[in-house]
Formats: structure tokens, sequence, C-alpha cells
């Protein structure tokens, strides 16, 4: 009798425990069920991949120069507003504290090309930025980036005799980010991405040569191009995988 007792206390505990309604499950005053979560139930913490496709609109200005005698020293700027160009990128990153987010990316913006006075200009921008956003519990998240890019740049043509056809620089590059993500399933997240960034052109020297009216004499003569500072406007659609 006594073995019985115990057993009925055991499980007289033991069950309401298993069946009870989960904590974000509470009862409204009809009889129904009224489900509540907090963003924490949902929000994943750990390491993420994503890739993304770009479109930057590229704003900057070629500054030319020569020692050409028939023209002044600066004979010609370039200015180039609103570029578009396609490039994309990849990271590795890692949440922290559900609502805090570091990342490495590495990327590129695709090549603008430009055909000017018997010659031809590119540039195109590899770079590698160390993010760091927050996300808002709606999906909108805003970020912050500081990294390194490398502008490469090519001056083209039959009329230069010497000096580097491309040239590569380094610069410091800045970036504020503003985005939205929008949650596939439990592992692939969709990244809507806007960002602002700026850095510095390359600086690039090549000769040709040139023969005066009424002379035969063949001279020598250099062209410049220095770029300075690059805004890019880029708005990129990425897919997030979070392990």
């Amino acid at each position: 009798m006594k073995k019985l007792f115990c057993s009925f206390i055991i499980l007289s505990v033991f069950f309401p425990c298993v069946y009870a309604e989960p904590s974000h499950i509470t009862k409204d005053g009809n009889g129904g069920y009224i489900v509540t979560y907090n963003y924490k139930d949902k929000a994943k913490k750990g390491w993420y991949v994503t890739g993304r496709a770009e479109l930057s609109f590229l704003n900057w200005k070629n500054n030319y120069s020569s020692d050409y005698p028939l023209i002044e020293e600066e004979f010609n700027s370039d200015e180039y507003s609103f570029e578009p160009v396609f490039g994309g990128s990849l990271s590795i990153g890692r949440t922290f504290n559900y609502f805090w987010r570091a990342e490495l990316e590495a990327g590129y913006i695709g090549q603008y090309t430009d055909k000017d006075a018997g010659f031809e200009f590119s540039m195109s921008v590899p770079y590698v930025m160390l993010n760091g956003y927050y996300d808002f519990i709606n999906g909108i998240y805003v970020g912050v980036g500081v990294g390194a890019a490398m502008p490469i740049t090519k001056l083209d043509g039959e009329v230069f005799i010497s000096g580097d056809r491309t040239e590569t620089g380094f610069s410091p590059m800045g970036s504020v980010m503003l985005g939205y993500t929008y949650k596939l399933d439990d592992n692939l997240v969709l990244d809507l991405r806007y960002r602002l960034s700026g850095f510095n052109g390359t600086d690039q020297i090549r000769n040709f040569q040139y023969v005066n009216d009424g002379d035969t004499t063949i001279y020598e003569a250099y062209l410049e191009n220095d770029i300075g500072f690059v805004l890019d406007n880029s708005i990129s659609l990425g897919i997030r995988y979070e392990f």
C-alpha cells in the first residue's frame, strides 16, 4: 500500500511538469492560447558566411598633367559622377550577444573603362574590410567598416612608349552601412545593404612621343594621371548562411 501511495505522489508531481504549457504559451479568457516569443528565442549566435552581388556608383576625378609644350601643364581634368560598375564580395563573421556582429569582408568593385584622347583608361578596386554591425529586432541593421582598398588603374594606347601600363595603389578605406535582413529558414538569411565608402586613387605616369609641325625631330613627353578621393555608393544583395 505504501508503494502504491508513493507511486501516486511521484506521478502527480511528474506529469503536470511534463504536460504544462511552455512559458511562451498562455491561456486567454476565451479558452484559447496566446503564443509569445522573445527575440532571443529565435536569434542565433555563432559563425556565418555571406556572399554578395553588388552594384556600385563611383564618383571621382582624373587630374591629367603633361609637359607637352603645345598645351597647358594641367591640360585636362575629367570628372566622373555615379558611374555604375558591378562587383561582389565574400565575408565570414560571427554574431555576439544576439544584436552585435563582426565580419571580415573581401570584395571587388568592378572595372570601369573610358576612352579619351587616343588612349584608354580603366579602374577596378579590390578591397578588404573589417565590419561591425548592430541588428535591430525588426530586421534593420546599421554598421561601420574600416579596411584597405587596392585601386588598379590602366593607361593603355599606341601613343605610349614607356611606363607601367598598370598601376596598383594602396589606400585606407572607410564605410557606413544601412541594411535589412529577412530570414528565409533556420539557416538562410536574405541581406539587402546600402554602403557609402571612400578611398584614395592612384598616381600613374606614362611617356609618349610627338613631332611638332614642320619639324622632323621626335620629342618625348609624359602624361600623368592623379586620381584623388573616390566615393562609392553601393547597393548589394546577399545570402547569409548561419551555422
